[in-house]
């Protein structure tokens, strides 16, 4: 019997993440699975054929992916190829809507059934988006619970699957009071968002630990980025690398970039300060299109700001260091922050996402398969 080939495509870091796990889940519920990926570092492990590394580029942002359209051009390309001659047994994409929409049209024409898993911000910005899905995508594998409505409402076929996150991090445990706080240091995944969050952070840091000379800092690094890629650190800090969230849920509190860290941070009951910062032409861009009072994932879920934001002009050292000095000299309100996160947490589904991905997509599948 032909081993059933799927193709997954994902294209940055925490869609590598989740599209490695959807891959191990798919395997484990049919070992007659193959997987065709493209995706980054995570996918690379554990895929039987790793097309490209697109989550390590860094390609995001409105303006900034135009420097690479020749590459998007010709990975395009060759899935094209890929999809007419091989023909997987469906296309997974996962996240990523700007590369991936271009993707689904190939799966459409060539009648091959196409899922995705972890839908884009359809609801943050672009709802039009809903429409090219409707058009291409046999079932939306969601992971908010307020996605699967939203997709139902307008005629497509959704299943909410819960948070992949949730099989990643550990239920946290009681804290006790400290003499030698933590705070954990996560400027981005990508080199640009490194860039513009660092020398915030550090700044912010000293600023700290100069009224607070116990204070110790941890640096997380994302998997593809060097450690040259952080330079000289501040007086106190070490850079480190983890997968178990072991050393993030010891943090007493997180200066983060906006992004999947957000929601890390959330699920561990870590009190956060969440900075973002971008181009000025992209932030322009974006402020015209978003139309979410909140960009933190944990505040979207809360209906409410649980945790400050500082976005752009605001994301200095000074306000991050004030922000933070908040939670670090006040017990009582970063008790308070911490049970609100929690509450997110249980908001969010039981453990099982991938599995529960991965079944959907293996039923989706042999339907397809089954039909005249």
């Amino acid at each position: 019997m032909q081993p059933k080939l799927f193709l997954v495509v994902a294209g940055d870091p925490s869609g590598d993440l989740h599209a490695s796990n959807l891959i191990v889940a798919l395997k484990r519920r049919d070992p007659s699975v193959r997987v065709a990926a493209v995706g980054g570092p995570l996918c690379r492990a554990v895929a039987d054929e790793f097309l490209e590394d697109l989550a390590s580029r860094g390609v995001t942002g409105f303006l900034e992916p135009a420097l690479k359209i020749p590459f998007l051009f010709k990975l395009a390309s060759r899935l094209r190829d890929f999809v007419v001659q091989r023909r997987p047994a469906a296309l997974i994409c996962v996240d990523y809507y700007g590369f991936n929409r271009r993707i689904l049209p190939f799966a459409k024409g060539a009648g091959i059934p196409a899922f995705y898993f972890v839908s884009p911000q359809v609801w943050a910005s672009r709802p039009g988006r809903i429409k090219v899905l409707k058009r291409f995508v046999d079932k939306m594998l969601v992971i908010f619970p307020f996605e699967e409505k939203l997709y139902r409402d307008a005629g497509v076929p959704a299943e909410f699957v819960g948070h992949p996150l949730l099989d990643l991090i550990p239920e946290p445990k009681a804290r006790a009071a400290v003499s030698s706080p933590i705070v954990g240091l996560l400027p981005g995944s990508r080199s640009s968002e490194i860039h513009r969050h660092l020398p915030v952070f550090f700044e912010a840091f000293r600023a700290l630990r100069a009224k607070r000379p116990a204070l110790q800092g941890l640096l997380f690094a994302s998997a593809n980025q060097d450690d040259a890629a952080f330079g000289t650190l501040p007086d106190g800090v070490k850079l480190v690398r983890e997968h178990d969230y072991a050393l993030r849920s010891t943090l007493d509190l997180a200066i983060c970039s906006s992004g999947t860290a957000t929601l890390e941070n959330a699920l561990l009951g870590v009190p956060m300060v969440v900075v973002y910062k971008l181009s000025w032409p992209t932030y322009a861009i974006a402020r015209a299109l978003v139309n979410v009072k909140h960009i933190a994932m944990a505040n979207l879920l809360a209906g409410k700001t649980v945790v400050p934001e500082l976005i752009q002009r605001d994301a200095t050292a000074g306000r991050v260091a004030a922000e933070a000095a908040a939670v670090l000299d006040h017990p009582d309100h970063a008790a308070s922050v911490r049970a609100e996160l929690l509450k997110v947490r249980r908001s969010l589904g039981e453990p099982g996402a991938a599995d529960r991905a991965a079944l959907a997509v293996l039923a989706g599948a042999a339907s397809e398969a089954r039909s005249p």
